[in-house]
């Protein structure tokens, strides 16, 4: 495990804010966006509305960037009136938010869809549920699975455009709607690059110095990735009968069964974190692992485990998924590996010396930053949400051609 001693930070979600506040917010800018999600909190809000406009108000010029919901409905017309592009983001249909996807319309403005899952496609429940792990047998599963990804394929419909978090979930998008789709990544906030910096900086001093034992952390800690984990229990119980200096740490909670059972005496849980916190856990371990079953849902996610543990020092092994494969280069800013691989690749790891480690921290955590950093996206950003002379700007042109090889093009509209 590496060793820091970079403080705990007292943290509050900073998006706890009156609407007063929050209306001002809009109108500070010239061009203004207004985002609406059903209520704020420490998932999708954080990397899909605050974070954007964290970064447009910290680099961008000129644009007015603000968060509604909804118990601000008796504020529509005000809100509407003043924005110049509305952003929904992976929000449910429902009447209030139908009318401000209306009343956007009727006078002109910018409506797009943003999502950042394969959440909006009925069609495809059996597999989610499948992949998440649920149990299917309570007919209430299926009343709010089909509830809840039916309002969001139906809110997203209502939408002239759409953004997602990378180019296979933009495709999944354009089969279903037939509209452009923009890609904008996820990326870090600048209370977690402040923090991340401080503790790569503290470790890099120290040469990455270790305590003795070689950690390997597990950060998808909820039932719902147990087949995820369950992909790497056999090589993670191989490798811990034959090193004792092995310890395995998972945030969250999982169930710990299988092969690994056997090896609950280093197994490490940690508790809920914010996220900014968060990172102090994932700083100390030496191995971040990603494993992830390989269909159309899990291709749809995001890189977002990849970068927060490399903006730390920490080398990540992932399953060769779609946007994984894109992050990773193997063998450089981290490692992939096939489900047969896994124990091979740990090993391999495990034994590096000290400056093949060192090699391949620094590379991740360069690409890390200067990819994933939120003072490198505003001029993305502001691309989608202005594109110049009405144009889609390139990121939608990219996805428009996306569009335009769906043989389904025509019949989804």
């Amino acid at each position: 495990m590496f060793l820091f001693d970079v403080p705990p930070v007292s943290y509050r979600d900073p998006w706890e804010a009156s609407y007063s506040t929050r209306f001002a917010d809009l109108c500070k800018g010239e061009r203004r966006v207004a985002y609406f999600y059903d209520n704020p909190d420490n998932s999708t809000f954080r990397y899909r509305i605050y974070n954007m406009m964290q970064a447009m108000s910290l680099t961008a010029n000129e644009i007015g960037a603000s968060y509604f919901h909804l118990g601000d409905e008796e504020h529509i017309d005000a809100i509407v009136e003043r924005a110049d592009v509305i952003v929904f983001c992976r929000t449910r249909y429902s009447l209030m938010m139908m009318r401000v996807a209306l009343a956007a319309k009727e006078r002109g403005k910018r409506v797009l869809f943003d999502v950042d899952d394969f959440v909006f496609n009925v069609d495809y429940i059996h597999l989610i549920l499948n992949t998440l792990d649920v149990d299917t047998e309570p007919s209430a599963v299926w009343d709010f699975w089909y509830a809840y990804i039916g309002r969001i394929g139906s809110m997203l419909k209502l939408c002239d455009e759409a953004i997602a978090t990378n180019e296979f979930l933009a495709q999944r998008i354009s089969e279903f709607t037939g509209r452009p789709v923009h890609v904008i990544p996820n990326f870090l906030n600048r209370e977690q690059l402040d923090v991340s910096d401080r503790i790569y900086e503290q470790k890099a001093r120290q040469n990455f110095r270790r305590d003795g034992r070689f950690h390997l952390g597990y950060f998808s800690g909820s039932p719902s990735h147990n087949k995820d984990l369950g992909l790497v229990e056999e090589a993670l119980a191989e490798l811990l009968s034959r090193r004792s200096d092995v310890v395995v740490r998972v945030a969250g909670y999982m169930e710990i069964k299988g092969p690994l059972a056997a090896f609950r005496d280093r197994i490490e849980f940690l508790p809920f974190r914010d996220f900014v916190n968060l990172q102090h856990a994932i700083g100390e371990v030496e191995i971040n692992l990603m494993p992830l079953q390989d269909n159309l849902f899990t291709n749809c996610k995001s890189e977002l485990k990849y970068f927060d543990a490399a903006v730390v020092g920490t080398l990540s092994v992932a399953s060769p998924v779609y946007t994984y494969s894109k992050a990773i280069q193997d063998g450089h800013n981290g490692f992939l590996a096939s489900d047969h691989q896994w124990y091979s690749t740990l090993t391999r790891l495990v034994e590096a010396s000290p400056s093949e480690m060192a090699s391949w921290i620094q590379a991740a955590r360069e690409d890390a930053r200067v990819r994933y950093g939120w003072n490198s996206q505003a001029g993305l950003i502001e691309t989608v949400l202005f594109p110049a002379d009405g144009a889609a700007g390139a990121v939608g042109r990219k996805a428009q051609l996306l569009l335009s090889e769906n043989p389904c093009r025509e019949g989804a509209r």
